[in-house]
């Protein structure tokens, strides 16, 4: 994977271990795997979806008050719902870090880092497989839909975006947890749409 590429994943992966916890970068190169064979599935470029799968979470472990810092800095939107929970901008603050730490300029790849936990209306393909990834990576705890959308996710995108968006939004109401209106507004659109407008 290493060989032509454009990017250099030895340097990435040292950089990212250094910056996450050790279950944090298992989980990370669980979904760029999965996103490369995603990729493969549904003719999207694989080294991109595994860029992608490799910087999604590249925030993670940046405290709070850095990450409304780094959003405020770059003139991020962010929703009242995020400022209550600022771990929730994590997504936001990886693509500002991708691009920044990591050199990544590809708007794509960005955008599949920024939107990779709620989601959003009129997705790339390549934002798809890294939302989908992200659920589904062999490390994730085994919660009762998860073989279903593993399977799913090989068989039908579209509806597994769907799927996962429901479930989120079941466990977070289930738990009295925060819900992003991000995800709600992305499995609206949807639920409504079908196909996304690609």
């Amino acid at each position: 994977m290493d060989k032509k590429t454009k990017y250099n994943y030895g340097k990435i992966r040292k950089k990212l271990e250094a910056a996450l916890d050790p279950d944090r970068f298992e989980h990370t190169l669980g979904v760029a795997v999965t996103a490369r064979m995603l990729a493969r599935i549904y003719g999207a470029d694989e080294e991109a979806a595994y860029t992608a799968g490799l910087l999604h979470d590249c925030a993670k472990n940046v405290s709070h008050k850095d990450k409304i810092k780094m959003c405020e800095k770059a003139d991020v939107c962010i929703s009242e719902t995020e400022m209550a929970n600022p771990g929730l901008l994590h997504a936001k603050a990886g693509a500002i870090l991708a691009k920044k730490e990591y050199d990544i300029e590809d708007e794509d790849i960005l955008n599949a880092i920024s939107s990779h936990t709620t989601g959003r209306p009129g997705m790339s393909l390549l934002e798809k497989i890294i939302f989908v990834a992200d659920y589904i990576e062999p490390g994730r705890d085994e919660r009762p839909e998860l073989m279903k959308l593993r399977k799913e996710a090989f068989d039908d995108l579209d509806k597994c975006v769907i799927d996962i968006l429901e479930a989120t939004l079941k466990y977070l109401t289930d738990t009295a947890k925060a819900i992003d209106p991000a995800t709600s507004n992305t499995y609206d659109y949807y639920l409504n749409n079908g196909e996304s407008d690609e």
